[in-house]
């Protein structure tokens, strides 16, 4: 076990979603199995159970933590702030507090242009992004101020750019940017560490947006300079849990980029 025993992480979009040739195929699902290994007991979200399911008895099989699966949905259609306010107090109710926010959840029409983008869509992308984030954040909060937590949310190359075909996801990451920089400027004082991770991995809702739309995938998704897409568990998971450490308490309002190069900006 490692330096988070015994702690309590919440990572939103936490499930188990597997590739075309049988790997995993989820940024949420490494974060998870990085925790895992340094003995933290997880609450995972998002909206489809069976994957939850399918990473709790994977998770606790190898790795002796305990992991809560709750199924929430963030969206245009729902009480949120009841939806989100529910998954916490299930939280507290199993572990008794929350240690780290992962805001990894995100759902949106990329490939579709601006000009053809519909309200719907550019919902979907705000609701299970920008708001998801907000109404856990306020939800976790008070619980973060106790343990003085970590909040590691995340934003995308698509919005630090301005990726093709991208506007609805691009608007809500850098949201959730702004909204970041915010909280680490309000909690600083409670010992609240806020940072944004972008990463680039690969993914099989990459793999769908490939399939989907080939152009806006051709235009935007490039092999970094290190020659390869990050692994999600030990390229992106393990930086991620590494925000939480007390190494990095002073580091907040950050932007850290894990793109293999790509993404270097002024």
């Amino acid at each position: 076990m490692g330096f988070l025993e015994g702690k309590t992480v919440i990572v939103t979009g936490g499930g188990r979603a597997v590739l075309e040739d049988g790997t995993c195929g989820s940024i949420g699902y490494g974060i998870v199995t990085a925790f895992a290994k340094e003995g933290a007991n997880i609450v995972i979200t998002g909206r489809n159970l069976k994957k939850l399911e399918d990473a709790k008895e994977e998770i606790e099989r190898l790795y002796n933590v305990e992991v809560l699966p709750v199924q929430a949905d963030v969206n245009a259609g729902a009480d949120n702030e009841a939806v989100v306010n529910s998954v916490v107090e299930k939280a507290i109710e199993k572990f008794g507090h929350i240690d780290a926010l992962v805001n990894n959840a995100q759902a949106s029409a990329s490939g579709v242009s601006l000009a053809e983008h519909t309200t719907e869509q550019f919902d979907l992308a705000m609701y299970s992004g920008l708001y998801a984030a907000f109404y856990y954040m306020k939800a976790c909060y008070p619980y973060l101020k106790e343990t003085k937590g970590s909040v590691i949310n995340f934003a995308s190359g698509a919005g630090l750019f301005g990726n093709k075909g991208q506007c609805s996801y691009a608007a809500a990451k850098e949201g959730i940017r702004g909204l970041t920089r915010v909280a680490a400027t309000e909690w600083a004082a409670d010992g609240i560490n806020v940072n944004v991770v972008c990463p680039l991995a690969w993914t099989a809702q990459l793999e769908k947006f490939e399939k989907a739309y080939p152009e806006a995938f051709k235009a935007n998704v490039h092999t970094p300079p290190m020659g390869h897409f990050g692994d999600n568990e030990k390229e992106i998971g393990r930086v991620v849990v590494q925000l939480t450490s007390p190494d990095f308490k002073y580091m907040t309002g950050e932007t850290i980029t894990l793109e293999g190069g790509l993404g270097m900006r002024p």
